[in-house]
């Protein structure tokens, strides 16, 4: 029986390409530059990229949140600007802004009270602990692991061995990572002997030697995982 979870937020719970695209407009805006959907869709994959780099230890984390803007800036000629006021505008307006992924804020609430759930991130600690309180998410969670607070990211083992030294369950088969991202959630996982649970609301394919323990496209599947109804228990605010 699972008792634990261990929320992935950026497209699992949060709509990050919502937020990305609103922070790339606002900056862009800011440095006096015009954004078109060819920017946008390059820097997806760039910023992506990166993302990925970081996972294998090509990269750090700091290399990672200007690199992704000097190559983009790079590509298309874009010069004279602030690159360290850019990327920190850039965080700030990513944690200024959130969407729902299948209304993720009533599935969490209505799991209160029935398994303990924790958010594991490898995002940055001031756009994190903003977006998640802006979405009211954080107080229904038990903890918050942020890789840049803990000093390592996901999937490196040692992120889950130091989350899991602060969440109560200690029998790894009760606890499920829940995320989108094959290469860092559901690897850290099954490298952490935890059970995971791969989100691919887009019908991606599974083309990894990672192997998810099950599979959801709406977050809602999660009930018939645990074997509970979609009916809130407590969903009072909590204290």
């Amino acid at each position: 029986m699972i008792t634990t979870i261990l929320w992935d937020v950026d497209g699992t719970l949060l709509d990050f390409t919502y937020s990305q695209t609103y922070a790339l407009t606002k900056c862009f805006a800011s440095a006096g530059l015009s954004i078109t959907d060819e920017i946008i869709s390059r820097y997806d994959k760039i910023n992506d990229s990166y993302w990925k780099r970081l996972e294998l230890g090509e990269v750090t984390k700091a290399q990672l949140l200007t690199g992704r803007f000097t190559t983009l800036f790079q590509e298309f000629g874009i010069e004279d600007v602030n690159l360290e006021a850019f990327c920190r505008e850039y965080q700030m307006e990513l944690g200024n802004i959130y969407r729902y992924v299948d209304n993720s804020i009533q599935v969490i609430k209505s799991l209160r009270g029935r398994v303990e759930q924790y958010v594991i991130t490898n995002g940055v600690t001031l756009t994190q602990r903003n977006k998640l309180k802006l979405s009211g998410l954080d107080v229904w969670m038990k903890d918050i692991f942020i890789s840049e607070e803990i000093g390592c990211s996901k999937p490196e083992r040692v992120f889950f061995e130091r989350c899991l030294e602060k969440v109560e369950e200690k029998d790894r088969g009760k606890i499920l990572v829940v995320g989108d991202s094959l290469t860092s959630d559901i690897k850290g996982g099954v490298n952490a002997g935890l059970r995971t649970c791969w989100y691919r609301p887009e019908g991606s394919v599974n083309n990894s030697q990672w192997v998810p323990d099950y599979e959801i496209s709406d977050l809602h599947q999660i009930y018939g995982i645990l074997g509970m109804d979609g009916k809130s228990v407590d969903n009072s605010h909590p204290n």
